[in-house]
């Protein structure tokens, strides 16, 4: 269980997060949505340790994560996994190099147990014998999958996924979901996605959390998405389901 209390982040005398209080469950979907330019982003950012909050903390089951020191916080990393917008693929690597890179990084495994767990991995993303494939050989939808592949070979106790289908037609998009979805109820994950496709609220949003100028708006499961009387959360979601629709 991940928990943000009363965190604050401002660049210059811009404050783009206010107080904001969280909790990201284990086991579960966790849904970060809102508008571009809503903060939802540099939240993750500040989950992830690539940003120092200025107020609040951020808790990793009981270890307060943002008063740690860059050693300890590194002890934690080791636990994340981050799929990146677009997939982030290191270009000059094969599939095989991009899955391994954490292994690499953060473990002391001979190759052939670093190996046999990219094969793990990518196996389980559907992606067998695709390991000397170079990421411009990939399809949008395959490149997301072995990012997965990559966020997961370390065994993470949290999942990070910053838009996901992003750029993703919509069967390509619902397998993505499903994916994540299957991986967080496998392995118990705490899995905390940022989005702005509805469709992914509605198919794997356990819990969802709307960002609304830089401020926790409302907060529920996906059935009470489609009950609250919230009316920038329905703003929100009548002009995401618009924009789907026009780009039909």
């Amino acid at each position: 269980m991940i928990r943000a209390n009363n965190i604050s982040k401002s660049f210059g005398d811009t404050r783009i997060l206010k107080n904001i209080s969280c909790t990201f469950e284990e086991g579960k979907t966790n849904l970060i949505i809102g508008q571009s330019g809503s903060g939802k982003t540099v939240l993750m950012k500040c989950l992830v340790g690539l940003l120092n909050i200025d107020e609040g903390e951020i808790d990793f089951d009981n270890r307060v994560f943002s008063k740690m020191s860059n050693k300890e916080k590194k002890n934690i990393c080791k636990e994340l996994g981050m799929l990146f917008q677009g997939g982030a693929l290191f270009d000059y690597m094969t599939v095989e190099k991009n899955v391994m890179f954490p292994l690499s990084m953060f473990t002391k495994q001979s190759y052939s147990e670093k190996l046999d767990r990219v094969n793990f991995c990518l196996k389980r993303v559907n992606l067998e014998n695709t390991n000397n494939l170079m990421p411009s050989e990939l399809s949008g939808g395959m490149t997301k999958r072995v990012a997965i592949a990559r966020a997961i070979s370390m065994n993470p106790q949290y999942l990070f996924c910053d838009e996901p289908t992003s750029g993703l037609d919509p069967l390509t998009a619902g397998l993505i979901d499903d994916l994540i979805s299957e991986i967080t109820n496998e392995y118990q994950t705490t899995t905390i996605v940022n989005t702005h496709d509805m469709n992914s609220v509605m198919n794997i949003g356990d819990k969802v959390a709307f960002i609304y100028k830089g401020e926790l708006w409302w907060e529920g499961t996906k059935d009470e998405i489609m009950k609250t009387d919230n009316i920038e959360l329905n703003d929100f979601i009548f002009s995401t389901e618009l924009t789907r629709r026009l780009k039909k």
